[in-house]
């Protein structure tokens, strides 16, 4: 049985306001502790042949300086990788380009990923319709995957993550994870009407729902 509740609970959120290389950036941040270790993590996290098994292939030159493609997603350039600690990536996608940073440490409970994905959004119309959950919710899905991958050490058929995101638990975890973030928005946005309205599209967006106006 799939545990909405549990799974939405797992991930700490927050959006903060920062710069990159002296461009004002939001940063969108989502944090989940595993229970493993920091090694198991990080190859879980790199390793070319586990990350297909709870996020998607991925080619190229997996190491500093090289350029990576995600199939059907983002590209972009290794900025750092510091096993088993520290991996920073562009993240390039419909002519925009984004930082994530990926950090793990030691838990009491495991090990804890802290994923941060910034992101220049002045002028950004994406940003606007649809706030940090545009790439929040993303995300969550593949931290909720990589939970899943890490619980059972099998890999997540495609077609089965398809069907999974139509059924009502796929459909209750997206619409939640986008309601979650919208309320991370609202706690930094002074528009908190605002972030939730970007929120509620975001929820439609993921489960095909009709957007609100």
């Amino acid at each position: 049985m799939f545990d909405v509740a549990k799974h939405l609970g797992a991930t700490t959120r927050a959006v903060e306001d920062s710069t990159h290389e002296g461009t004002p950036v939001k940063v969108v941040i989502a944090s989940r502790t595993y229970p493993t270790d920091v090694d198991d993590l990080w190859q879980a996290v790199t390793d070319p042949e586990r990350i297909p098994r709870w996020f998607a292939p991925v080619s190229g030159d997996l190491r500093l300086g090289g350029r990576f493609q995600v199939e059907g997603n983002a590209g972009g350039e290794v900025l750092a990788c510091e096993a088993p600690r520290h991996l920073a990536i562009t993240w390039e996608f419909g002519g925009d380009t984004s930082w994530v940073d990926v950090h793990l440490e030691d838990a009491p409970d495991g090990a804890t990923l802290t994923l941060r994905h910034a992101a220049d959004v002045s002028g950004n119309e994406h940003w606007t319709t649809y706030g940090p959950g545009a790439v929040g919710v993303g995300w969550e899905l593949g931290l909720m995957g990589l939970a899943e991958h890490l619980a059972s050490g099998s890999s997540i058929p495609h077609e089965e993550v398809e069907g999974w995101g139509a059924s009502a638990d796929g459909q209750a975890f997206m619409s939640g994870a986008a309601t979650q973030w919208g309320e991370a928005d609202a706690a930094v946005s002074g528009d908190p009407d605002a972030s939730r309205a970007a929120a509620a599209r975001t929820a439609a967006f993921y489960t095909g729902a009709d957007a609100p106006a």
